[in-house]
């Protein structure tokens, strides 16, 4: 489980294009000597399994789930990519819950300076996103949303576009500053609201959520 609080960015070296699975090679400074072979790690919001892990490198195998629902197959050398590590149990969780597990891409409409005449370094950032049509019932205004691994609060919601507040830090510190109008951006809805929802249609049909129920399907 992540929280969606990136802890540092790193850069695509390659992907690798071969019969079977495809992959890529990450640049991770800081991060990766804090790997092992076979740990999870989110890259931008996409949980993966490090392999080969090298000094600041790792490499990470792409199942066809993971190229079919992820930006990460489009991704070229030199990419910006976020990373986080799993959240260690007992660890306040500052973002939402996360899982890794997106739930398809959306497109980068905008991302504009709340005030474009003051510094970039000091500016909120108004970022607008269409989400695919498949997360649009999980999403309501306030609520939360993973966009690249990034735990944010949607501040308007239309039905077909989020509209979210960033703070200087994250446009800083993730890879929202080096992304443009038109990018595909990985999002994943909030587990709590697909829960919320399956409990809807479960009642609805006389179906009872209990915790052996949840335990017996991984939550």
């Amino acid at each position: 489980m992540f929280t969606g609080l990136i802890e540092t960015t790193g850069s695509i070296l390659s992907v690798e294009e071969r019969t079977g699975a495809a992959g890529i090679v990450v640049s991770a400074p800081g991060i990766a000597k804090k790997l092992k072979t076979g740990d999870s790690i989110a890259v931008s919001g996409v949980c993966l399994t490090a392999l080969d892990i090298d000094g600041d490198v790792f490499h990470a195998d792409l199942a066809a789930e993971t190229i079919a629902r992820t930006s990460l197959s489009r991704l070229r050398t030199g990419t910006i990519v976020n990373l986080e590590l799993p959240t260690p149990a007992g660890t306040p969780l500052g973002g939402h819950i996360v899982q890794g597990h997106v739930d398809g891409t959306g497109a980068l409409l905008s991302l504009e300076p709340v005030d474009p005449s003051a510094d970039p370094k000091l500016t909120d950032w108004w970022l607008r996103v269409r989400v695919p049509e498949n997360v649009r019932s999980f999403i309501v205004e306030k609520g939360s949303i993973a966009i690249e691994g990034i735990s944010l609060t949607i501040a308007r919601w239309d039905g077909d576009v989020v509209t979210i507040a960033v703070i200087p830090h994250t446009y800083a510190a993730t890879n929202l500053h080096s992304l443009k109008p038109g990018d595909p951006v990985n999002v994943e809805a909030d587990v709590l609201m697909k829960l919320a929802l399956e409990q809807q249609r479960k009642q609805n049909s006389g179906f009872e959520l209990t915790l052996d129920y949840l335990i017996a399907n991984g939550y």
